[in-house]
């Protein structure tokens, strides 16, 4: 089986995961319930910050892991770098 950045802590990624799946489903039974505007968005927004961190978790373990480690990633250090940086630009553009 291959090993990815994440291997080591997959069970710590689910629970983020799982806790990130209950804010969400907490959203929806605030809409349900009608409640403030702002809250519902105060809310969003905590989810996406939670989201962001995986991500950047993510990230961090696929740059050290797949990419400077060599287990996956491409070999070339130019299409590594194209590649992390393809990837930060699809984190940061909403």
């Amino acid at each position: 089986m291959t090993q990815r950045g994440y291997s080591a802590t997959k069970d710590q990624l689910q629970t983020r995961l799982s806790r990130i799946e209950g804010q969400v489903r907490g959203v929806s039974k605030m809409v349900d319930e009608d409640r403030y505007c702002i809250d519902v968005l105060t809310q969003i927004s905590a989810i996406r910050a939670a989201l962001d961190k995986v991500a950047l978790g993510l990230l961090d373990g696929h740059a050290r892991h797949c990419l400077a480690g060599g287990m996956g990633g491409p070999e070339d250090p130019e299409d590594q770098a194209d590649e992390l940086m393809g990837a930060i630009g699809r984190l940061m553009s909403r």
